[in-house]
């Protein structure tokens, strides 16, 4: 290969290198907020139980 064929598949190098590390970053970031959301759906159902369903009112309003 010549010289500029090398830079080019070096250069080809470093950008799949930089790729595959920002894959794993975001990877790791995904699973961080899933993780995070799975918790406050834990949380909101717990909530939910807690107070119970909400209260139906059948009275008409006082300008009735």
């Amino acid at each position: 290969m010549d010289d500029g064929a090398d830079d080019r598949f070096m250069d080809l190098e470093v950008k799949l290198a930089y790729q595959e590390r920002l894959i794993r970053e975001l990877d790791a970031l995904v699973r961080t907020f899933g993780d995070r959301l799975d918790g406050a759906m834990r949380e909101l159902a717990q909530l939910k139980d807690t107070i119970g369903p909400p209260e139906v009112k059948t009275e008409k309003p006082p300008h009735y």
